[in-house]
């Protein structure tokens, strides 16, 4: 059994891209955790699309050994956290699993919104804080500025700040010593019964649901039976060890450790981040951890395959990739315009696309998604309450008392010479103000209550184009609320497109109906009849334009004569083109429905 007063478990929080990855790489190699063959740029980010795109996807853990000064070694769990909002729920299951954190802030940039909001959940589970300012090295840092930020935000003194630069490896054993110090060893009686909590879980193809826990009392072997209380599911510990690239068994995990545990559950949702472990015999006296949340949906999507013979191939790619992702959520869909698909709830916007693009990267798909929508609660006129995630669904207005809609409370930190536009762009996306605080002459830290479908469209995009790129965005949710809404739909020729419906505040819909059906009209190609696309709002048109009918020129045989010759022809191609319109149909290419996800452009 290893001394809990020589184990120390942490965390590392920051903003995305502010060198996370870079820094554990480096601890990895003062510590020797790793052979040097192993090792690589962001060895702990093992998915393509995290090394691509430089974040951190899903949470992993690493097992390290360090002699400290003082001659004795060190068991130091690091416990690495996802970095986006949208995974700020898996960000506090980490925060619980350790004791310390360190708070990563970029020399260049300063302190960003998602600092400050993954900070505030280390507070909240009373972590220990060891504030660190990384890219030291670069040309652009501005220490002295990021260390005031820094003071001014956890009241800490200007020599607790550790100066590092993960790039070129300087600051590391200063860091890893300070650790040692700092971050206070694990609590937990190692005489009570058995009880731990999940952190994270992932599946394998041939041990089944592995899990990620964070020992708190006790200790567990293998063949002990545990108990799984949010699902009251009973299990036999199969295999359990530390964490290190590969996974390494033990005979025994003791408090304060963290490891792996199999148990040959074969379903990733029985084995839920944040529940809590306990021994099986006494799983009635054993009190679950606090904190656990069932995994939300926010954001919905229908996703539909280009080609339709791919249907199976989706649904069977869905199953796949919901084994690795308990937060996934998918049922299947029919629309009249893009076929069988399914509807997906994801986490947030990023979720979404990070979804999608492994779809078609790892099973080879081309897809079709909709307009992404949330989730809103519908309180009918009996006073029944409903949820309504999907705009074909939306109920008959007779029906309804009030529809509410889910607000966020958003943090936007930004350069003080882009607070009009942010404003601006807050107002037009109703935002109600809350709070403006200056974190320095150059900055302000402006937070609103935002309806969540006004965020998860492009708000981010926009504020990004608006602030030239400065400024930085965080939100969590917060509560429902009533709001006048309206679903929109859109209609060619009469026939409404179910694809392109879309819900929105009844003050947006003229605005989206006309943007929509301008965008449509120049994409959908020129029939020989005129093809009318227009935006309703239950049976009221908010919007109509109209694609042109292609000509023939019928009087081009016609030289000379009398005018009644043309005029004749002419008739007569216009009965053609009436009777045409009657039976035609036109058909919608699919830049139609990516285009609507870009209708501000």
């Amino acid at each position: 059994m290893t001394d809990p007063k020589k184990i120390r478990n942490f965390c590392i929080i920051a903003h995305i891209d502010h060198g996370k990855s870079t820094l554990a790489d480096r601890m990895l190699e003062e510590t020797k955790t790793l052979d040097p063959k192993q090792m690589h740029a962001q060895v702990l980010d093992s998915m393509e699309l995290e090394q691509e795109r430089g974040i951190t996807i899903k949470s992993h853990a690493i097992t390290m050994e360090y002699t400290a000064s003082d001659g004795i070694t060190y068991i130091l769990n690091l416990v690495d956290t996802p970095g986006h909002v949208d995974f700020s729920y898996e960000v506090s299951r980490s925060l619980a699993a350790a004791e310390g954190a360190l708070l990563i802030v970029d020399a260049a940039q300063g302190v960003e919104a998602q600092t400050i909001a993954n900070l505030y959940l280390a507070i909240d589970s009373n972590l220990e804080i060891l504030p660190v300012i990384n890219k030291i090295d670069l040309p652009s840092a501005q220490v002295e500025m990021a260390s005031r930020q820094l003071v001014e935000l956890i009241g800490c003194d200007i020599d607790d700040i550790l100066l590092v630069s993960a790039k070129e490896g300087i600051g590391i054993g200063e860091l890893l010593e300070e650790i040692v110090k700092r971050v206070p060893p694990p609590g937990g009686d190692p005489d009570a019964p058995f009880r731990a909590l999940i952190f994270d879980s992932m599946y394998d193809n041939y041990r089944g649901a592995i899990t990620f826990i964070r020992v708190v009392d006790g200790e567990i072997t293998p063949g002990k039976e545990v108990f799984f209380h949010q699902t009251r599911k009973r299990y036999t510990a199969e295999d359990i060890g530390i964490l290190r690239l590969d996974k390494i068994p033990r005979k025994k995990l003791s408090v304060g450790e963290v490891g792996y545990l199999v148990t040959g559950c074969k379903e990733i949702r029985d084995t839920r981040v944040g529940d809590t472990v306990v021994d099986y015999l006494l799983r009635d006296k054993l009190e679950s951890l606090p904190g656990y949340r069932e995994p939300k949906s926010m954001v919905f999507s229908g996703m539909f395959p280009a080609d339709h013979e791919n249907y199976e191939n989706l649904r069977e790619a869905l199953t796949k990739l919901s084994l690795n992702d308990a937060s996934l959520r998918y049922d299947p869909e029919t629309s009249t315009a893009l076929g069988f698909g399914f509807r997906c709830g994801f986490l947030g916007l990023l979720h979404m696309e990070i979804i999608q693009e492994r779809l078609e990267r790892e099973f080879d798909l081309n897809l079709i998604s909709t307009v992404p929508s949330v989730r809103y609660k519908v309180v009918e006129n009996n006073g029944t309450e409903s949820w309504l995630s999907n705009p074909v669904d939306f109920p008959d207005r007779g029906r309804i008392d009030h529809i509410e809609e889910p607000i966020v409370r958003g943090q936007i930190i930004t350069p003080t010479d882009h607070i009009g536009a942010v404003m601006k762009l807050a107002r037009d996306r109703r935002g109600a103000f809350i709070n403006q605080e200056y974190l320095e002459k150059t900055r302000v830290n402006l937070t609103y209550d935002f309806p969540l479908a006004e965020v998860v469209f492009d708000f981010y995009d926009r504020l990004k184009s608006q602030t030239r790129g400065y400024a930085s965005f965080d939100y969590d949710f917060i509560n429902y609320k009533p709001a006048e809404l309206i679903k929109l739909e859109i209609m060619i020729n009469g026939d409404p497109i179910d694809a392109l419906s879309m819900i929105v505040h009844v003050d947006k819909g003229y605005d989206w109906g006309r943007k929509v059906v301008d965008k449509l009209k120049n994409l959908i190609p020129r029939q020989l009849f005129e093809v009318a696309i227009q935006a309703a709002d239950g049976g009221k048109i908010v919007a109509r334009s109209t694609v042109k009918a292609l000509r023939k020129n019928v009087t081009a045989k016609c030289y000379g004569g009398d005018i009644t010759r043309k005029r004749k022809l002419l008739e007569k191609q216009k009965e053609g083109k009436k009777r045409m319109k009657q039976f035609g149909s036109v058909e919608v290419p699919q830049e139609a429905f990516l285009a609507i996800l870009k209708v501000d452009d």
